[in-house]
């Protein structure tokens, strides 16, 4: 009799072609992945995967299968999360994530998902951007809130938030509050994401220019080492104001005004089809419910439909 678990040990095998990576994915070793594909075979009568050296790859039959299985798994995870109760939704969901977003409304997602999924434990990494695309598309990780969505057809995506660019610094550099020129902001180090980056190709472009010194630009994977050495006054840091509102507040930075414009950073969710797509769909969405909500706090009040949601009174409380 056809079990779930040889079902989803051969869909594993198939989307990572190994049995070493189907083996890593479900946590048991690579004879039980063996043993239950064999049992699989035995029941269908079919040969479903050619096996090459440490590459598996399915036959004809073994296509067929995976259309049924991808079906029988979906359907499964969709049941248990549509009928069950929450605490049915378990496993680890492995998360990548922008630094910007470890500053802003991480904490809070990771609260509510505790509270409303008590089960699912998330495994988190923080990278760049392109590190967490690249990732995602290796099946490193299942879920991505990375900036802009990944240029790959087979990625589903879903805008979560955009955070405006300020120029910040230390009240100490005595930049005061008029407005600054291109030309004066020009005459300190800039400081402002790592290389190889989005926000950091900007940056670079608008100070590269023949009319102002050469540019001295400090690039930090670390958002925390940006932060710190804008409040030491080593430059002018260019960042989500968003992320500083406590130094703001304390004095320990200062927004500087200025006409200098650089796009907003939109950030999305990313994630491939999978077996586990509802829970990964679900997280996802409420990653995006959690940064609508904070965006709306900074302007002291909660969103319309989410001061009377049960899940956010639950989690809340």
């Amino acid at each position: 009799m056809l079990d779930f678990r040889s079902i989803e040990t051969f869909l594993w095998v198939v989307k990572l072609g190994s049995f070493r990576g189907a083996a890593q994915r479900l946590n048991t070793t690579q004879p039980a992945i063996s043993q239950r594909i064999a049992q699989l075979e035995r029941e269908l009568g079919v040969k479903l995967l050619n096996r090459d050296h440490r590459m598996a790859s399915p036959t004809p039959s073994g296509r067929q299968m995976l259309v049924y299985a991808e079906k029988l798994i979906g359907l499964r995870t969709e049941m248990m999360a549509e009928v069950g109760d929450r605490s049915a939704m378990r496993g680890v969901l492995r998360l990548g994530v922008a630094e910007t977003i470890v500053h802003t409304w991480l904490p809070r997602l990771i609260k509510r998902v505790n509270g409303l999924y008590p089960n699912l434990s998330l495994e988190i990494e923080v990278d760049i951007t392109p590190n967490l695309h690249a990732r995602l598309l290796a099946q490193e990780i299942e879920l991505a809130f990375a900036l802009g969505p990944p240029s790959a057809s087979s990625v589903r995506n879903r805008v979560l938030c955009d955070y405006p660019i300020s120029f910040v610094a230390s009240p100490a550099l005595g930049l005061g509050d008029q407005p600054l020129t291109v030309e004066q902001i020009a005459r300190f180090p800039i400081i402002t994401f790592p290389r190889k980056t989005q926000p950091y190709e900007r940056v670079r472009a608008l100070f590269n220019r023949p009319d102002l010194p050469p540019i001295r630009l400090h690039a930090s994977a670390s958002l925390a080492t940006v932060i710190h050495m804008a409040i030491e006054g080593l430059g002018v840091a260019v960042i989500p104001a968003a992320i500083v509102e406590n130094e703001f507040a304390n004095g320990r930075l200062q927004e500087l005004k200025t006409n200098l414009l650089i796009p907003p950073l939109t950030f999305s969710a990313s994630w491939l089809a999978s077996p586990e797509m509802v829970a990964i769909e679900r997280v996802a969405e409420l990653a995006a419910r959690t940064a609508q909500n904070i965006e709306t706090l900074v302007d002291g009040a909660l969103p319309a439909g989410d001061a009377n949601d049960a899940e956010y009174q639950e989690v809340k409380a």
